[in-house]
């Protein structure tokens, strides 16, 4: 077991385990449209659960390096905890690289993969520097006013988005623990192409995308649903890398056609 102590998960409905995994610098607060619409009427399409991921909310850091491949190990140990044998990943950003190395690692306890603005292919060199430039930073500054300095907030979302929301995730952001963000920035850093991974899956993927996403953009989708062998992709228009806050009904939406496909296809 990697993960030092059992976090905080919100879960609520039954059916198929679907595990939402948040975006960097989030915590699992941001699928709260998703736990209580995905799951459908009557709340018995699908079990929705959403861990914070090590270091952010309420989920202790450790000590163990950066390492997604440790990330996607306290996911592992997480189902064993919730019962759950094999589960739908759904990962948007950070929680799309969480949900590949799970992939890597774990495959026999996917049940089918949800990829949401994310990427595949590794961080160019210049990426690389400037997550240790962040990480560094915070560090050093002992807090992550530097996240709100440089406008993640507004860099997430796509232009004209509604105040409001924009409020909500610069205070999201400014609740993160700096040393969580430094470790998530050189785990992130870290991370190796997954690709051929992704090509060696023989579940049913999705893979979904906001149109006005510059963080992940459309290519970098485009690449991910040519390498499954069973994915649909999907683009949400007028959004940005956020896409499951800045346009909830169409990405449920989106979310609740793949459970449909990953039950016929399961039939």
């Amino acid at each position: 077991m990697t993960s030092p102590s059992a976090p905080v998960v919100r879960e609520n409905g039954t059916g198929t385990p679907l595990v939402l995994l948040h975006a960097f610098p989030l915590s699992a607060r941001m699928w709260e449209g998703q736990l209580e619409r995905v799951p459908g009427p009557a709340g018995d399409d699908a079990r929705v659960v959403a861990p914070d991921l090590r270091g952010f909310g309420a989920a202790p850091l450790g000590e163990e390096l950066p390492s997604l491949d440790t990330a996607a190990d306290d996911l592992a140990h997480l189902l064993d905890e919730l019962g759950i044998e094999q589960a739908v990943l759904g990962g948007l950003s950070m929680g799309g690289y969480v949900a590949m190395a799970f992939a890597r690692r774990h495959p026999e306890r996917l049940a089918g993969l949800v990829l949401a603005d994310t990427r595949a292919t590794p961080d160019t060199d210049a990426a690389r520097a400037n997550r240790e430039r962040i990480a560094a930073a915070v560090l050093e500054r002992g807090g992550v006013d530097l996240l709100i300095e440089e406008n993640t907030a507004e860099n997430l979302l796509a232009p004209g988005t509604d105040p409001e929301l924009v409020d909500a995730v610069r205070r999201m952001i400014a609740e993160a623990d700096p040393a969580a963000v430094a470790w998530a920035q050189r785990a992130m850093a870290a991370r190796p192409d997954s690709l051929e991974a992704l090509a060696a899956l023989e579940v049913p993927a999705a893979v979904i995308v906001g149109e006005l996403d510059t963080v992940t953009p459309f290519g970098e989708a485009r690449m991910m649903a040519d390498a499954l062998q069973d994915a649909e992709l999907t683009v949400i228009p007028a959004v940005g890398h956020l896409s499951s806050l800045e346009a909830p009904e169409t990405f449920n939406a989106a979310v609740r056609a793949f459970l449909k496909r990953l039950k016929q296809h399961g039939s």
